[in-house]
């Protein structure tokens, strides 16, 4: 289940199997339907999660 946190006064949510967080709730429902299905991640899905995009900011 996608879990919403509240970080730093902004709302991110979380993929209940893998642990990343995304700024969008449907790219975490991608995620976590994903990461359930294969027991994998999706690295296309993973290039919008919030830990791989503090660094191209």
């Amino acid at each position: 289940m996608v879990r919403v946190i509240q970080q730093n006064e902004k709302i991110l949510y979380q993929c209940g199997e893998c642990g990343f967080h995304y700024k969008d709730q449907t790219q975490a429902e991608k995620c976590e339907a994903w990461c359930k299905e294969h027991h994998s991640c999706n690295i296309e899905i993973i290039a919008h999660a919030v830990e791989n995009t503090k660094n191209k900011q």
